[in-house]
């Protein structure tokens, strides 16, 4: 089976700085695979190298096929992105949220309108769903965010740190989703710091 990711003599240097030194992984589809390390380890530089943000000073990368950064753009519209820091628009509500994300990907509103109560229940959400964001928790961020990767039902989910700053109980939750979406054969690949 082709590997969804394949990483080869990957590195990338800000001057003498060396922050990500020749590594090399593969992500077999419906996998989680997961970066552990501590902060400035280059976890979240490694993330940027794979979603084409960021040009590698050296070695091979290929996500789904795609050769990156060259094809990163072709690449991006079959992944889910959730970032490290709280990227959803205040201004919106839960619902808005969704539905602005999914036409940044040009999908249609008759192809979209019958999977948002399924991306609000994901979420358990459902009873937010016309609430602000800052009306919300941080677990409830945090689960809308993920819910939102999800729009343009993506074959791979990339996440990182995706439970920093959660209580125990709001962890939990996100990593029950998580594992929801390994069994429905997405892949994942995410950075933490938390050991368990």
């Amino acid at each position: 089976m082709e590997a969804i990711v394949q990483a080869s003599g990957l590195r990338k240097c800000y001057g003498e700085l060396t922050v990500v030194d020749s590594i090399d992984f593969a992500v077999a589809p419906g996998e989680c695979f997961g970066l552990l390390g501590p902060n400035g380890a280059g976890k979240t530089t490694t993330l940027k190298m794979l979603l084409g943000m960021v040009p590698p000073d050296g070695g091979e990368l290929r996500v789904m096929g795609h050769r990156i950064p060259e094809q990163a753009r072709h690449m991006r519209e079959r992944l889910g992105v959730v970032a490290q820091q709280d990227n959803l628009d205040p201004d919106f509500t839960v619902v808005e949220n969704l539905r602005t994300y999914a036409d940044y990907f040009g999908i249609p509103r008759a192809e979209f309108e019958p999977r948002l109560p399924g991306l609000l229940d994901f979420a358990t959400l459902a009873h937010k769903a016309d609430a602000r964001i800052n009306a919300l928790s941080g677990g409830m961020k945090r689960r809308l965010a993920l819910a939102r990767a999800l729009v343009n039902d993506p074959q791979l989910v990339i996440l990182d740190e995706p439970t920093t700053g959660l209580d125990p109980q709001a962890r939990q939750m996100i990593w029950q989703r998580l594992r929801t979406l390994l069994q429905q054969g997405r892949s994942l690949i995410l950075t933490t710091h938390y050991m368990e």
